[in-house]
């Protein structure tokens, strides 16, 4: 058995002081510990020290939020005023509950049975003379009541109404900024919450200016009731005279009025500020001192009116002086300061105005720099980059589409194209250029568009019968009148956006491994996850180097294999990498780790892989021609035997197209390159794979044999 120390219990212990103290300084604690301390002020009776202590909190905090409502930029900004202002009017309540509790019970006993704050808030006021300290108490509640809370009540009311009503069309402001691009989504959503905040806050402090007038409402009944109980528990209980009754329950009630009426008129100030505030930006004396001194002949002209009042008979002369000296003052220096912004400003119009400076002769190693890829354009197409009223163009944003499409396609982003216009050009005619080389060129028509038959027929339309660039079909450019009829007739129908970057798009996938620098390899290394740099930190260089590895990448997309699965491939290179190993051997073995990959791409509408195989005869042929050791074996065929595996490989592939399919060759391991270096000269679409790329799992369809 376990001996329980005493004093404990099992599976028990209480917390201890620290910890009571941390769960105390958590925000949202302290703040429920606070509202439940509210509630306990109604009910508990108070001793004179804590109400003293509670007093002088409820004033320190009106005055905090009146600071606070001068010194925010926007009424947004203070946006929990309305839960503030219950807080702080349940504050003053119970306060005025617990005051009238110590009025009521210990009021007998003299002028500080309340506390000392409502003695000397009393003493301070009255004077010796209650009816004064009434008078002032009434009137401080007349000015909370009708002037300050009545009319930040009809301003909130206003401003929330108001607020609702123009929130659709703000909202549709936004959407509209949005659609033109002139704001981003984050921009956009931030407007948003902005203006549904701005819409709640309104709405709230409509509500929360009943809880000032409330407050004020019951201030009266509370003074009402502690002056005639007090007078009637003080002569009729406690044996006091009326006079003495009269001069303590006086005095109290005074000074408990006027200790819950001084915050309440704070907050109620803080409250008109705060929804007066709603169109101005910035602080409120800022805002102020910059409205005031906008105008310097206002300033003048009060000025000179408190000079006329001075002048007066029976008018104090100092302090009108003064008040004259000191606007007029104010008014100089603004009239000053305004006529230098003036200055500023003429200065910054002449400016713009002015012609732009001659530009500098550009150095000549500008000359030198060279742009990875450029589309020029004859003049007359110049229209297709010209923005709609969508305030788009077509052009510019098929070749964004276009390149996020290879970027998913290859694996990395393409360099973005260049639009230019040349004026050495023909109207319709445009050149695709890849690091300055001509690698495209074709002519269409901005206003017409192309037709082509999916079966090759002739196309009998009136129109201009060309070929279309990128395949080399025959098409023809008919104008838009005609394009109903070209839909009946089952024609397809493209528009010449899309013409352009359909040839764009095949002449990128042919020159991709071109493209493909340094530099964007040692971004893709860098853009891996954590958890595979240290792959990249154990394969280069230590194995082989960047410019390596840019070899071997495009070496894959020479044969349009994605690069996507950089991981894979890194992988597949750490295998085989070091020992003087050739970029071609690495390619052929990365390959083989890429089999889904590569057989996934080239699958049937079937879901089968249909297979041209090379034929014994050639694979003893190419393995024969082979010449050299190791790495540096090379291909030495006769002219007249490649210009014969040339036309058998292309009547195998026409059978095979007759048949509807699209097969790939299939080769050993050992020839599959220089069987692809000779058909990339004449079928650079042609697909040959290896006996080593062909996956397991890929179902195999034979269509013929070469």
């Amino acid at each position: 058995m376990t001996d329980i120390p005493s004093g404990k219990s099992p599976g028990f212990s209480l917390p201890s002081i620290k910890q009571v103290i941390e769960t105390l300084r958590s925000g949202d604690i302290a703040l429920a510990t606070g509202v439940m301390g509210l509630i306990v002020i109604l009910i508990v009776p108070m001793p004179p020290i804590l109400v003293d202590m509670l007093l002088a909190i409820s004033i320190v905090f009106s005055v905090m939020i009146l600071m606070t409502s001068l010194f925010i930029q926007k009424p947004l900004e203070f946006s929990s005023f309305p839960t503030v202002l219950l807080i702080a009017t349940m504050l003053r309540l119970g306060l005025n509950l617990a005051t009238t509790r110590l009025i009521l019970s210990e009021g007998h006993e003299g002028t500080s049975a309340a506390g000392h704050v409502i003695e000397a808030f009393g003493s301070f006021v009255t004077r010796g003379n209650f009816v004064i300290g009434i008078v002032v108490f009434i009137i401080l509640v007349i000015v909370n009541f009708i002037v300050i809370t009545k009319g930040s009540g009809r301003i909130a009311e206003v401003a929330a109404r108001f607020s609702l009503d123009a929130m659709p069309g703000k909202q549709m402001a936004i959407d509209a900024d949005l659609s033109a691009g002139l704001i981003d989504e984050d921009t956009a959503k931030k407007r948003r919450a902005d203006l549904e905040g701005e819409s709640a806050f309104f709405g709230n402090m409509d509500g929360a200016s009943k809880f000032v007038r409330g407050d004020a409402i019951a201030g009266l009944i509370i003074t009402f009731i502690n002056v005639s109980a007090g007078m009637l528990i003080g002569m009729m209980q406690q044996g006091l005279g009326f006079q003495e009754a009269a001069n303590n329950y006086t005095l109290l009630t005074i000074g408990d009025g006027l200790v819950s009426q001084i915050p309440a008129l704070i907050v109620s100030t803080a409250a008109g500020i705060l929804v007066s505030k709603s169109g101005v930006t910035g602080a409120a004396d800022k805002a102020l001192t910059l409205q005031f001194t906008g105008y310097p002949r206002a300033l003048g002209m009060s000025s000179a009116v408190m000079v006329a009042l001075a002048l007066l008979p029976g008018m104090p002369l100092v302090p009108f002086m003064a008040l004259a000296g000191g606007v007029g003052y104010a008014a100089f220096r603004a009239s000053r300061s305004k006529s230098v912004r003036q200055i500023e400003e003429k200065a910054q119009e002449v400016a713009k105005a002015a012609p732009p400076p001659q530009p500098s002769e550009p150095p000549i190693t500008d000359s030198l720099k060279i742009d990875d890829l450029k589309l020029e354009l004859g003049y007359g197409l110049l229209s297709l980059v010209k923005e709609d009223e969508t305030g788009t163009d077509r052009l510019t944003e098929q070749i964004k589409a276009l390149r996020r499409q290879l970027a998913l396609e290859l694996g990395f982003v393409m360099p973005p194209v260049r639009i230019l216009d040349n004026m050495q050009l023909e109207p319709n005619d445009y050149k695709v250029r890849i690091k300055e080389v001509e690698a495209g060129a074709g002519q269409i028509f901005a206003n017409q568009l192309m037709v082509m038959d999916p079966y090759g027929n002739p196309i009998d339309l009136p129109g201009n019968h060309t070929t279309e660039p990128t395949f080399g079909l025959p098409a023809t450019w008919i104008e838009p009148a005609l394009r109903d009829e070209a839909e009946l007739r089952g024609l397809s129908i493209i528009d010449p956006s899309t013409v352009i970057s359909t040839h764009l798009t095949e002449i990128l996938k042919a020159n991709v491994a071109d493209l493909l620098s340094y530099a964007n390899v040692q971004s893709l290394l860098s853009g891996l996850p954590k958890d595979q740099q240290k792959l990249v930190e154990d394969l280069v260089p230590g194995q082989i180097t960047v410019s390596g590895l840019q070899r071997v990448l495009q070496s894959l997309l020479t044969e349009r294999i994605s690069i996507r699965d950089l991981s894979s491939i890194l992988e597949a290179v750490a295998e085989i990498a070091g020992n003087g190993r050739s970029v071609a051997a690495i390619t052929e073995h990365v390959r083989s780790r890429l089999a889904r990959q590569i057989c996934a791409a080239n699958l049937g509408p079937d879901g089968n892989l249909p297979l041209l195989t090379l034929s014994p005869q050639w694979e003893r042929d190419f393995a024969e021609a082979m010449a050299g050791d190791g790495d540096n074996r090379h291909l030495a065929m006769a002219p007249s035997k490649l210009q014969q595996f040339i036309g058998a490989v292309q009547s195998a592939f026409e059978r095979a197209a007759q048949q509807g399919e699209l097969p790939v060759l299939i080769t050993s391991p050992s020839i599959r390159p220089h069987v692809r270096s000779i058909i990339e000269r004449f079928r650079p679409q042609t697909v040959v794979m290896s006996q080593n790329e062909v996956h397991p799992r890929i179902r195999l369809k034979t269509v013929g044999s070469v």
